[in-house]
């Protein structure tokens, strides 16, 4: 088996700073894609950040300037660090990762609230 455990999330205030990571473990042969999703009340999942195995990144319009992916391979780990932080980024944040024999494997979601 194989499973994804994200942590980090919680409340700030708005213009503040929060770091996510998300450790893959279990059997892993080799990891592709990981990216971060989220999805907020009434609201559809959407893409927020992704990076290849080999570091090519992509971002939703609305977080690019504030908010950077990264990932440590030797760890099977993803990070969002997420700066300038908006109302409108609350959300519950999900990671995502395309593994090897797995296909693609959720995380169990972390709360991100924005409120003064």
């Amino acid at each position: 088996q194989v499973q994804l455990v994200e942590s980090g999330g919680g409340l700030v205030q708005p213009g503040g700073s929060l770091r996510l990571s998300c450790a893959a473990s279990g059997s892993i042969f080799s990891i592709n894609v990981m990216g971060w999703y989220r999805q907020a009340p009434g609201k559809l999942r959407e893409l927020v950040a992704a990076i290849s195995s080999g570091g090519s990144t992509n971002y939703a319009d609305s977080v690019k300037g504030r908010f950077t992916i990264s990932r440590d391979n030797a760890k099977n780990t993803v990070y969002l660090q997420m700066n300038s932080l908006k109302p409108e980024d609350t959300a519950v944040y999900y990671c995502n990762a395309q593994i090897s024999q797995w296909g693609t494997v959720w995380g169990q979601g972390t709360q991100v609230t924005v409120s003064s």
